[in-house]
């Protein structure tokens, strides 16, 4: 049956106008007038509700197999659903077993079998020793691989040293795949480390501790180094979770001479900032760290000015044990922040008020991890010949966060209490509604994307 989807704001990435989107067997056959919707067209029209193209988080940790009492397939792509998201790239750590062979792929698609209210893909893993593999995994089908150069937080993923590193970017750069990096370096973390203040015994509860032990030199050296092997091997980079402003002007001086580089930071850099963040509160705790006020205005300029090229959320929930709230103790604290539902309304808030339109929020968190991830043709727009994924976005009405808006699997947030600007009022997978309004209608039908 022919659909017709009508908004007096539709976004497409050339503009936002009145429209009918045309849909066909769960594919955008057009954009046109609304005067030329075909007769036999079953027309939803959503009136001056944006109509937005469903989002793409192209840095996910979901977690299974092996540790979905972390998270899941089924309660990551319900959080999903419910936050706008209409495809997931998935980490390749903190499952089990990690994504770091073709037999560890094949356990994943078969872990998701069934489970996904929306699409999805999975990175592959570059770690110490598994340069063999990385062109059976591309083979497999894997869009990039993730690597980290200090210690990941899960012993089966290990970080990779210079070496391992130099003797897989030849192949990697014949795959002509991204290589996803988390760029901090130990030597910097170690010196930091034995500086604080009375370092025998240091003050874990200070937010501020945490954050002079993960300082932005730790970031600036594996920029600068990750810039100079692009330099060399001319592979594909793309910086994650981009948290120092201060490594802002060597990365546009390497894309203004052309090398392959991207960089992403993800939506608690942009709205989050140290000063705010009580001692003992845990669930602030990421890596790198979040970082002053300033900083975070500054990074908001990168977006702008198109140095950062897209926001993830870095969806990485744990059981809330292990966020230690009964010590708050940073140190031993789970680094990571679970956002799937709340990352659009914290955007939205913020982008706004700066000036930014739902435009800016359709390329950033769309159209760009939709190319970062080889799916251009596929997702990350409304036009026609790509699925028809879409969000009905109300970006007038206020969101206040509260456990029953958080559908991952464990209710833990520093967004929690917080009013926001915007809502999901409806999401919809290759035609068909996923998400609306709290209610989850229809099957789970979400599949796998392959490149």
């Amino acid at each position: 049956m022919r659909q017709a989807w009508i908004s007096q704001r539709v976004i497409t990435p050339m503009a936002e106008h009145p429209a009918a989107v045309l849909v066909e067997d769960g594919i955008i056959l057009d954009v046109c007038g609304i005067s030329a919707v075909p007769s036999d067209a079953h027309i939803r029209d959503v009136g001056e509700l944006p109509l937005m193209p469903g989002l793409v988080d192209s840095h996910v940790h979901i977690n299974e197999p092996g540790r979905t009492d972390w998270e899941g397939f089924e309660t990551a792509t319900r959080a999903a659903a419910a936050g706008g998201y209409t495809t997931l790239i998935d980490m390749p750590l903190n499952c089990l077993p990690e994504t770091t062979t073709v037999a560890a792929l094949e356990a994943k698609r078969a872990a998701a079998q069934g489970k996904c209210r929306v699409d999805w893909m999975s990175w592959g893993g570059a770690v110490d020793g598994n340069a063999d593999h990385l062109q059976p995994l591309a083979n497999a089908g894997v869009p990039g691989y993730k690597c980290f150069l200090v210690y990941p937080g899960c012993e089966g993923f290990t970080s990779i040293d210079a070496a391992n590193l130099e003797a897989a970017l030849p192949i990697l750069a014949q795959t002509g795949l991204p290589l996803l990096v988390h760029a901090e370096l130990q030597g910097p973390i170690d010196a930091a480390g034995l500086a604080l203040p009375n370092a025998e015994n240091p003050a874990w509860r200070q937010y501020a501790t945490y954050l002079a032990s993960r300082p932005d030199e730790a970031e600036l050296a594996a920029i600068a180094m990750l810039i100079d092997l692009c330099r060399r091997y001319r592979f594909r980079l793309h910086i994650v979770h981009l948290a120092t402003a201060q490594a802002v002007e060597m990365l546009r001086s390497a894309k203004a001479k052309g090398l392959p580089i991207t960089v992403e930071t993800c939506p608690h850099y942009l709205h989050l900032y140290a000063e705010a963040i009580a001692d003992g509160a845990t669930e602030f705790k990421c890596a790198p760290p979040v970082r002053s006020q300033a900083n975070r205005e500054a990074l908001w300029k990168a977006l702008a000015a198109g140095v950062i090229d897209l926001v993830a959320t870095d969806h990485s929930p744990c059981p809330p044990a292990m966020k230690r709230k009964e010590d708050g103790r940073f140190n031993t604290a789970w680094g990571g922040i679970a956002s799937l539902s709340t990352a659009l309304p914290v955007m939205w808030t913020e982008a706004q008020a700066r000036g930014f339109t739902l435009r800016d929020i359709a390329r950033w968190m769309s159209g760009a991890p939709a190319a970062l991830a080889g799916l251009r043709h596929r997702v990350g727009g409304i036009e026609p010949g790509r699925d028809a994924n879409f969000i009905l976005f109300d970006p007038d009405a206020e969101t206040i966060v509260t456990e029953d808006l958080l559908h991952y699997r464990h209710k833990v947030s520093p967004y929690m209490g917080e009013q926001l600007r915007g809502r999901v009022r409806e999401t919809v997978l290759r035609g068909h509604t996923v998400y609306a309004d709290g209610n989850f209608p229809g099957d789970n039908r979400g599949l796998e994307y392959k490149r």
